[in-house]
């Protein structure tokens, strides 16, 4: 019976030990706080992407690997902005072939 009641007190001092170690003790905290899993610093939304931002994105990793739905919001904005700027180049490289771009490196050469 004695050792039942040593073992019930080393519990009980073990669990309230962890448990204040956990909460921390007045203003100072024991544990520090978590960082948030989102993308710190998304891609920009005024503006179009560049290599820059890409360089500098870092993508939050879950427990499994990487949060699919963030990777896919990434991607798709990527995408998006490679169409738009493909489909521009294409205009352009029309525009200075048929000699109607704003200026044709033909032209500019010879003035």
């Amino acid at each position: 019976m004695i050792v039942f009641a040593f073992l019930l007190i080393a519990l009980i001092v073990v669990v309230a030990a962890v448990t204040l170690a956990v909460i921390g003790g007045g203003s100072e905290a024991v544990l520090p706080e978590a960082e948030p899993d989102r993308v710190a610093d998304a891609l920009p939304e005024n503006r179009p992407v560049v290599r820059a931002d890409i360089d500098e994105l870092r993508l939050p990793v879950a427990p499994r690997g990487y949060r699919m739905a963030e990777v896919d919001d990434v991607l798709e904005r990527l995408a998006a902005e490679l169409a738009e700027r493909d489909a521009r180049i294409a205009e352009l490289s029309a525009a200075v072939e048929a000699g109607t771009g704003p200026v044709s490196l033909t032209k500019a050469a010879d003035q």
